[in-house]
């Protein structure tokens, strides 16, 4: 246990009686599980006695166990093991007098010294400027007020800069929106403080054209393919941020069901800005969206940032189209024995056709076109057959 903290009444200047009572100390600043021993002395002119007064600590009365008479017109509050803050702006230790009027009172700030912030991570829009994130170190709750400053500078010349917009990816987070050099590195670090101490987190290196992201696509669109019951064809136009830098660009598509959270990724689409979707549900709405990534600005070599994806975009494949009929029972045993072959051929293609894959696909489009017009020029299906 850290020794109590105890401020002698010497510490007094009982020369004039502004106020009708003094708490010593004054807003004390102490670590987690110290001890702390403060005095409440009243005016004389008051006419209260010591054992007229009673503490109380952030609104809640503090146990007459608690307290010590020194004198006649002093009352001593001994306070041990504090726990953290209750609030950033201190705790309130106020004495009272016997009709719970407030005589005199003080802040104490109890808490932790920051540790080094950690996890820097920073990123560039467009190329206009660098947004940078970082977290307040493993234990993260100070229970004071911790302030932090993010610097930069050049990496071989050139002074310290000063990050000025705060909290505006979080509240971890500052925004340099200009005046940022190209092809040639930056140091970057975060300092934190408060009543305790400070602490520097380490400090990364970063070229700005190696943390460049972009605006999702625009423009995105879906439309069917035919009357392909499990297809739909995506399209979408790269983001124009980027149109006057040379660079390369790969996406990513997502999508899923109208009734599901569950999304499914594609991710070999390159730099292709189309996809075919296939193996989907026939008469399904789905909802669908991309994001790009920016790569080899300049030259280069690191992998860029993905963007946020674009706003969904939905559409619904074809319903499926079966009329009903009856058949002779030669018939119907024909045409089980061809749903169980195009049941196969069917399972094959599907399996091989998956995401945006091209593999098969003309094949694929040419039995099911064949497939669908012999459903409507054959009347031989029974109700509930299916393939």
């Amino acid at each position: 246990m850290v020794p109590a903290v105890l401020w002698g009444l010497s510490l007094l200047t009982l020369g004039s009686w502004a106020d009708p009572a003094v708490v010593v100390p004054q807003d004390p600043i102490l670590v987690i599980g110290s001890s702390l021993t403060a005095t409440c002395s009243v005016s004389p002119e008051l006419a209260l006695r010591a054992e007229d007064l009673y503490w109380t600590l952030n609104g809640r009365r503090l146990p007459w166990e608690f307290s010590k008479v020194l004198n006649s017109t002093t009352l001593a509050v001994t306070l041990t093991s504090l726990n953290g803050s209750k609030q950033q702006s201190g705790d309130n230790l106020v004495c009272h007098g016997r009709d719970g009027r407030i005589l005199a009172g003080s802040c104490i700030y109890v808490g932790l010294p920051p540790e080094k912030p950690v996890n820097i991570s920073c990123w560039s829009r467009n190329m206009k400027d660098l947004t940078c994130t970082w977290a307040p170190g493993s234990e993260g709750e100070t229970y004071l007020h911790t302030s932090y400053t993010l610097k930069y500078k050049l990496r071989w010349y050139g002074r310290d800069n000063t990050c000025m917009e705060y909290h505006t990816m979080g509240p971890y987070s500052c925004h340099i929106p200009k005046d940022l050099a190209f092809f040639t590195p930056y140091e970057i670090w975060v300092e934190a403080t408060n009543r305790l101490g400070s602490a520097t987190s380490d400090t990364i290196t970063l070229d700005i054209l190696d943390v460049v992201t972009t605006d999702p696509p625009l423009d995105v669109r879906i439309t069917r393919i035919g009357d392909l019951e499990d297809q739909l064809f995506v399209h979408w136009s790269s983001p124009p941020a980027l149109k006057d830098f040379l660079f390369q660009a790969k996406y990513q598509i997502r999508y899923r069901v109208e009734d599901s959270t569950e999304w499914k990724v594609v991710d070999d689409m390159g730099n292709q800005t189309s996809c075919r979707l296939a193996g989907l549900k026939s008469g399904t709405v789905y909802f669908v969206q991309v994001r790009c990534n920016p790569f080899g600005i300049y030259g280069s070599r690191k992998a860029g940032i993905w963007s946020d994806w674009s706003n969904p975009t939905a559409a619904s494949t074809p319903r499926s189209e079966r009329l009903t009929g009856v058949c002779d029972p030669k018939s119907r045993e024909q045409n089980s024995t061809l749903r169980r072959e195009l049941k196969q051929f069917f399972g094959w293609v599907k399996k091989h056709a998956f995401g945006c894959s091209n593999l098969s696909i003309k094949l694929y489009d040419q039995w099911r076109v064949w497939l669908q017009k012999s459903h409507k020029t054959r009347n031989q299906v029974l109700p509930g057959d299916k393939l």
